[in-house]
């Protein structure tokens, strides 16, 4: 993640998920700071969300 194309594709990605709250990326520590949800929606789908846009998940 490098620049602000990297933050709206990941943020509105993950954003689409109805039970996420809150998604925002940190271009300079390379995180992603979710809150959601983990009765309605896993860690999981979130990753495949940010995977699908090209982004390694670790």
């Amino acid at each position: 993640m490098s620049c602000g194309h990297c933050i709206n594709s990941i943020e509105g990605s993950v954003d689409e998920l109805s039970e996420v709250t809150t998604v925002k990326v940190n271009l300079d520590s390379g995180t992603v700071r979710v809150e959601f949800n983990p009765n309605e929606v896993t860690v999981d789908k979130i990753e495949e969300k940010i995977d699908d846009q090209g982004y390694d998940v670790q």
